[in-house]
């Protein structure tokens, strides 16, 4: 008698996922209506009523849903070009859009502030050269809302770009040739098949978009608090300085989680309205739009936008990494490699730090994209009571500043069954639970741009469920496996906010070296540092990318 493990694997998932994100978001929750003599509400009084909470709420939001438009305005049409057109470099604009989703953003931040600094940045010494302004003129100001929107733009739109090209790519040419064939023109051929096709995908790179800007915190702090304002993560960040006031933290969290909540629900209010499923694995044949003389201005816009995501960013990172003090134009004068010197044989904490960072990002990213495929099979095909609770569940942590998960995963796993607090293990419990609404959102997708008919012939042949994820539904889901795993691998090396109040001296990874770095304004050894940690990433990206993404159920069912 066969055993079937289905159901226990999925019980198994469902129970891991409750005790990875219920128990430290219940100690949030419980926390938040805790006052010094016990109950109260008064956490959530001055959440409404203080000033110093409302105002950087209000920039929060106008600064994320800014963030959100110019992602789907930059990722949709980038995407196109890349998936869909006969544009020049497409696969070079596809690295180097992955280049800027490695960059941490706090690191991006840094890189901004050697550029466009108020008075030193080099943009503005360029201008005030080129066009003879006055010293006291700048015409570039990092250090405001319109600056950090700016930066965290930059770092988000790589989310949405990859769920539209990986939509775009998906697509078969079939169902535009049918529409050709019946009288439709392009552009309606676009708006009533194309679009409503990736419009998931749209919908889900702005909902992460604007939740990734939303509860940044490293590019904020490092970009909003030399310029006198916040927003809801370095104000929260602020309650945990002399003397802490976790309380009125966790309170300050709980808008932003109904917020999420809201938004999900209105993507599936939005989205439940048609259905939209291909029946075919990503083998299908796409049609490619020949762009003549305009794919040099598709080119052309794609590498403005990488430009300032890439080219200047880490020119100045490079600047900063071999000058002796930065920003300055390199010459033979002030060329040095101390820096280096000093981050590979000086600073003791940077073997182990690579190391912690290294194992915590594979792990983290396993674990997560498992976990994901899993509960994203479920969420997607229903095929649990309950599964709307696994969906809230899987969304939450995204909702949450990390640096408040953080403080929630340190009351949760500091006190007896868990005493994981000076180990490796919370560190990747909690890369795990911030990072895994990310592969959720993805594999979710794909999942449900699958057609369930290909499941239903696997079962009728005798498989069982998980035989039918394993050998059916995952394969046709590879592409969208790979791109979660890259996911959770990049946001785990560049996680900062939950490490720094969970780590130990020996559990230190280099986010948190560089953060420690910050603060002594050593910015020649956050350059060294930084790249490094790009160009490890890197590599890994490139070893992912060559992971075979080609194939169809009927083939791997077969085998």
């Amino acid at each position: 008698m066969r055993v079937d493990l289905s159901r226990v694997l999925f019980a198994l998932a469902a129970l891991a996922l409750v005790a990875m994100v219920v128990l430290p978001v219940g100690w949030l929750v419980v926390t938040s209506f805790i006052g010094p003599h016990g109950p109260t509400l008064d956490n959530y009084v001055t959440l409404f009523t203080d000033a110093s909470m409302i105002r950087p709420f209000l920039i929060t939001l106008g600064s994320s849903a800014a963030v959100a438009v110019l992602c789907v305005a930059v990722a949709v049409p980038m995407g196109w070009c890349v998936a869909r057109t006969d544009m020049p470099l497409r696969r070079m604009v596809r690295i180097l859009v992955m280049a800027s989703l490695v960059t941490p953003p706090f690191l991006g931040a840094i890189a901004w502030e050697l550029l466009a600094a108020p008075n030193t940045g080099f943009l503005n010494q360029f201008a005030r050269v080129v066009f003879h302004l006055d010293r006291a003129v700048h015409p570039f100001n990092v250090y405001s809302v319109a600056g950090l929107t700016f930066v965290n733009f930059l770092y988000t739109f790589p989310y949405a770009f990859v769920f539209v090209a990986n939509a775009l790519e998906r697509i078969p040419a079939d169902l535009e040739d049918a529409s050709a064939i019946l009288g439709a023109h392009p552009a309606q051929t676009a708006w009533r098949v194309t679009l409503p096709l990736i419009l998931p995908s749209i919908l889900a790179g702005a909902l992460i978009a604007f939740l990734q800007s939303m509860t940044v915190f490293g590019s904020a702090a490092v970009l909003t608090l030399p310029a006198g304002f916040h927003t809801m993560t370095t104000r929260i960040w602020s309650l945990f300085q002399f003397p802490p006031k976790p309380a009125l933290a966790a309170a300050a969290s709980m808008p932003m989680l109904l917020l999420t909540l809201a938004l999900l629900r209105a993507q599936q209010l939005v989205l439940g309205r048609k259905g939209y499923a291909l029946i075919g694995g990503k083998g299908a044949r796409r049609t490619i739009a020949r762009l003549g003389a305009w794919k040099w201005a598709a080119l052309a816009f794609c590498a403005f936008v990488l430009l300032n995501a890439i080219a200047l960013p880490y020119g100045a990172l490079l600047d900063a990494a071999f000058v002796k003090v930065a920003p300055a134009v390199p010459t033979f004068a002030n060329l040095t490699f101390s820096h280096v010197h000093f981050v590979f044989f000086e600073l003791d904490a940077t073997p182990l730090a690579l190391w912690n960072t290294m194992i915590l990002a594979f792990g983290a990213a396993t674990v997560a994209t498992a976990l994901a495929l899993i509960v994203g099979y479920l969420v997607a095909r229903r095929a649990v009571r309950g599964w709307q609770l696994l969906s809230f569940l899987a969304s939450a942590p995204i909702a949450i500043p990390s640096i408040v998960l953080g403080v929630g995963l340190f009351l949760a796993y500091t006190r007896p069954p868990l005493l994981l607090f000076g180990t490796l293990w919370i560190m990747l419990i909690a890369f795990v639970t911030i990072e895994f609404p990310a592969a959720y959102q993805q594999l979710v997708a794909v999942a449900s741009s699958i057609h369930p008919e290909l499941e239903e012939a696997g079962r009728l042949l005798g498989a069982t469920p998980l035989r039918v994820l394993r050998e059916i539904t995952s394969p046709l889901m590879r592409s969208g496996i790979v791109a979660a795993w890259c996911f959770v691998f990049i946001g785990a090396i560049r996680e900062i906010s939950a490490a720094i109040l969970l780590f130990t001296a020996p559990t230190r990874t280099i986010a948190v070296v560089i953060y420690d770095l910050n603060e002594s304004g050593d910015t020649g050894s956050i350059a060294v540092l930084g790249l490094l940690l790009m160009i490890v990433t890197f590599a890994v990206l490139a070893l992912a990318n060559r992971v075979p993404v080609i194939t169809t159920a009927a083939e791997e069912f077969r085998a």
